[in-house]
């Protein structure tokens, strides 16, 4: 199983947020912009602005319009649960076609017994990630300020 892109650079926006120091505070020195993040990370900063707008809606960043503007993280976002995140930021969690009732067309989906296996393992995946929050894996947070940003060539992911 492998996360996606979306999912992966949400949970980057969202520890980056948590580590940078002030990252509470409502003061507009201490928001984040989107290309701050993309420079830090060497990713595209197109595909961080949908990652932000989602998290925005998912009530995890708050975004401020505006000259001198950026994002932050909600108040409560430190305390969400890693497996929450993830399965807010999936879009699609079937690893295999048959948990999809609607566009299953596989033949042996009656009498096939590893759909449930599979299914156990996905859920015991979220469930171990739920004993973690944003927090613990934002702590310790010098990865973020003390290592220059990941600006070699071939890390941009477009």
């Amino acid at each position: 199983m492998k996360l996606n892109t979306f999912t992966d650079f949400g949970l980057r926006i969202l520890m980056y947020l948590a580590a940078r120091p002030g990252h509470l505070a409502a003061r507009p020195g201490h928001l984040a912009s989107v290309k701050e993040i993309s420079d830090h990370f060497g990713i595209s900063r197109h595909h961080l602005v949908k990652v932000a707008l989602r998290l925005t809606q998912l009530g995890h960043i708050i975004s401020i319009r505006g000259k001198g503007g950026g994002i932050r993280l909600a108040d409560s976002a430190l305390s969400v649960c890693l497996g929450d995140l993830v399965n807010q930021l999936e879009p699609d969690m079937d690893l295999v076609e048959c948990f999809d009732k609607a566009t299953n067309t596989c033949r042996i989906t009656a009498g096939c017994n590893l759909k449930h296996m599979l299914y156990d393992a996905r859920t015991a995946f979220l469930k171990e990630l739920n004993q973690f929050t944003l927090k613990d894996a934002a702590t310790p947070s010098p990865f973020h300020f003390d290592v220059p940003p990941l600006a070699m060539a071939g890390n941009e992911v477009t």
